[in-house]
């Protein structure tokens, strides 16, 4: 009756000594300092008699899908499976260290998470499994708070043959991971990690959190000045804070990771029991790939754009306008990304994701199409690229659609956004692979 078995281990990626930090790069200094609440990277591990699969979800902003497909190629080759059947998840915290600059720190996170998969193989047992929806209340979209965000609280509960035998929490909810603004230099987690200890005590199994598809949505609880500093950085790093106000600040910020924390318990509470496991009777992860495209801009409007992001974001445009420049003198136009879609099929229910910054809007339209409100598309999947905005917010502008790339072209390998059908195509192509 129970064909699907499934291991799990966590383990702590914290470092230590200070690092560069990644998430508020406009900062003139990105060096950690301290840690505030530690890192895990968690591994689940599933194997039916077609698949052995794996999902890890990481307290990190992401790794480049470069670093992360590595990664994914020495967990297979452990678990005997293709890459496909290794999906990474990640936090998006902007409290972690940078693991495209910090080598040494992305190799040891490697080998503690192979050591995690090791450990999860040895502890496989028959499992039962329900899916729930929450309403999440933690979110607002940062765009304009009169605008959608997904507001899904996706629960799957897992348990042993007995279902009250609980032994992993899983957790999917839409909002960046980045209560702690930037005025934090300190290691953390986030507020994925204040939820996690708080259900954890609460229920007595592990607990793991799923982004979902957060590139528009931020936390609603933050200290008083957040907004300031992410739109006003240069401002703000001409105006010193007095030690009183920083330690208000910091106090907010606090109270705001036990607020959200609360809120999510409380959700989680009144589906829970609810929530009755059956047998497995599907398990699948998959992967399939698209072509997007992005136009590279002619110099007037890079050099216009450039400015503007200057003016209204204090970000320095001046190696991503060499890049323009190069790209231009080769007669480039358009640039290519290959983009691979993950799905993670257990049952009626199913994450999904690519490793966009995607606005939650996509992720509503996906689950509407598939008729599935259990589908729950999600980004940072197998790293962090670019946002990847709708065809309404692309016409907006701002920095999650053009001023982002100034800073971030390096680590994703193109100039502008993808171009401005490309939502509406991904919609198509993630319900297609779905169904």
């Amino acid at each position: 009756m129970f064909n699907i078995t499934m291991g799990f281990a966590q383990t702590d990626i914290t470092p230590d000594q200070p690092l560069q930090l990644v998430g508020y790069d406009v900062r003139p200094d990105n060096l950690s300092r301290g840690v505030l609440h530690r890192l895990l990277a968690q591994t689940l591990v599933w194997q039916s008699s077609k698949q052995i699969c794996c999902l890890i979800a990481v307290d990190s902003l992401g790794f480049t899908t470069s670093l992360s497909n590595q990664l994914r190629q020495q967990v297979a080759a452990i678990l005997q499976t293709t890459p496909a059947a290794v999906m990474l998840c990640f936090s998006h915290t902007h409290a972690a260290p940078n693991a495209a600059v910090e080598k040494s720190y992305y190799h040891f996170v490697c080998a503690q998470i192979l050591q995690a998969v090791q450990q999860a193989q040895q502890t496989m047992t028959p499992i039962q499994a329900a899916w729930g929806l929450a309403t999440n209340t933690i979110g607002v979209n940062r765009r304009a708070a009169s605008l959608h965000f997904d507001d899904r609280l996706g629960i799957l509960k897992i348990t042993g043959p007995k279902p009250s035998s609980l032994k992993v929490l899983l957790l999917r909810i839409t909002a960046h991971a980045n209560v702690l603004t930037a005025d934090n230099y300190a290691i953390s987690a986030d507020y994925f990690g204040a939820v996690r200890q708080r259900l954890t005590q609460r229920y007595g199994c592990p607990v793991v959190i799923i982004q979902g598809a957060a590139g528009d949505v931020k936390p609603k609880f933050r200290q008083a000045n957040a907004d300031f500093l992410e739109t006003h950085p240069r401002a703000a790093a001409q105006t010193p804070l007095s030690a009183s106000q920083q330690k208000l600040y910091f106090k907010q910020s606090l109270q705001a990771l036990e607020t959200i924390a609360q809120l999510v318990e409380q959700a989680v509470a009144e589906v829970l029991p609810t929530l009755l496991p059956q047998p497995v009777q599907t398990l699948a992860m998959f992967s399939r790939h698209a072509s997007f495209y992005a136009d590279v801009p002619s110099w007037t409007k890079a050099q216009a754009l450039a400015n503007e992001a200057w003016t209204s974001a204090a970000i320095d445009g001046t190696g991503w306008l060499q890049e323009v420049k190069r790209l231009l003198a080769q007669h480039i136009t358009q640039q290519k990304a290959d983009t691979e879609i993950q799905y993670l099929m257990l049952n009626e229910g199913c994450l999904c994701g690519t490793p966009y910054e995607a606005m939650s809007a996509i992720a509503t339209a996906i689950w509407q199409s598939a008729a599935n409100p259990l589908l729950f598309f999600n980004g940072y999947t197998n790293g962090c690229e670019s946002y990847l905005p709708t065809a309404a917010e692309y016409d907006q502008g701002g920095y999650e659609v053009l001023w982002s790339n100034l800073l971030y072209y390096p680590y994703h390998g193109r100039v502008m956004p993808l171009n401005r059908d490309s939502a509406d195509r991904l919609v198509r192509e993630v319900v297609q692979g779905y169904q």
